[in-house]
């Protein structure tokens, strides 16, 4: 069976970019991914952070979906513990309404944001204590089997929205073995724990309404491109954006100085981040798209396309596309 390849589009404002801009370009990458074959495309729910503009998730999802007919598009995720599962199972069950069999909902337990942010969102230090009961609380809600005597989320109620469980520990996996639910790990900046974790979830899973089988979503970094060396250079801009939102501490670093920092152990905390990358030309990366999914144990692969330019980006897109023969699989 053909490997199945999605995306996840951070949704990034590069720089000189407006907001504006950064949701032209979402958009256009939705369209060719629903065009080139690609499964499903998903944003990620990030707070006070200058180069990413999927902070209010649904409402991105809403608006990409409105402009595309078929990819399904969702959470890769919604940071449960931010929200009442009640408000999410309404976001969701409308989404869901308005585009009926294209909506994903991916969960997380991670903030989203630093602890700063975190206060601003009103967020319990210890809410993420009780995501696994938010979890089953929401899926209720979307299965029309509420918890909550009297309260129902409408719209949501029936719509089944498929849940994902997100993680990079054992504690995802766990959680996800014991719902029954598909397991997408972040292994494209959290690349440890990946091996052990899948492991564990095919071991503990236990089937559900939702699933009958085990199902892993593994994340991977990918840059595309038709020489060699300008897929490097594109990767070594991804490097330098990533420190500069890691390491930047609110200043507007230049080259130089990210390089800098690259170069010193606090960058090194970069390079293991993207452990897990696809880096070169189509036939480079075909390799180590298929070496790695065997390697993660993965049904499918959601991939980040590192590039610094939405052109760039888009031909990534494009030569993953065609080397992997997803239009074959259509």
């Amino acid at each position: 069976m053909a490997l199945p390849l999605s995306i996840l589009d951070l949704a990034p404002i590069r720089r000189g970019q407006t907001v504006q801009e950064s949701f032209a370009a979402s958009v256009a990458l939705a369209q060719a991914a629903e065009r080139l074959g690609y499964r499903r495309v998903w944003y990620a729910e990030h707070h006070n952070m200058p180069s990413i503009a999927s902070s209010a998730t649904s409402v991105l999802v809403a608006h990409v979906a409105a402009h595309t007919s078929s990819i399904r598009l969702g959470a890769g995720g919604v940071m449960l513990p931010n929200h009442a599962p009640l408000t999410i199972a309404e976001q969701f069950g409308t989404l869901a309404s308005l585009h009926p069999g294209r909506i994903d909902l991916g969960l997380g337990r991670a903030p989203g944001s630093d602890q700063n942010t975190m206060r601003a969102l009103r967020r319990d230090p210890s809410s993420a204590d009780h995501f696994p009961q938010d979890v089953i609380e929401l899926q209720a809600y979307l299965a029309d089997e509420t918890r909550v005597p009297g309260v129902n989320a409408i719209p949501g109620r029936g719509t089944n929205v498929p849940l994902y469980i997100l993680g990079s520990s054992m504690f995802g996996a766990m959680l996800a073995a014991a719902l029954g639910l598909p397991y997408a790990f972040a292994s494209h900046f959290a690349p440890a724990a990946l091996v052990d974790a899948v492991a564990v979830y095919r071991e503990e899973f236990r089937p559900s309404a939702q699933l009958d089988a085990p199902y892993v979503i593994a994340g991977l970094n990918v840059v595309a491109a038709d020489d060699a060396d300008d897929a490097d250079r594109q990767l070594h801009a991804a490097k330098r954006t990533r420190v500069r939102a890691l390491l930047g501490r609110g200043r507007q670093l230049s080259d130089e100085e990210a390089d800098a920092l690259l170069a010193a152990d606090a960058g090194r905390s970069v390079e293991q981040m993207i452990t897990y990358s696809a880096v070169g030309t189509p036939a480079t990366v075909k390799d180590y798209v298929e070496s790695f999914a065997k390697h993660a144990d993965a049904d499918e692969l959601i991939v980040v396309h590192h590039s610094p330019t939405a052109g760039e980006q888009l031909r990534s897109v494009e030569l993953l596309a065609d080397v992997m023969g997803l239009a074959d699989q259509r």
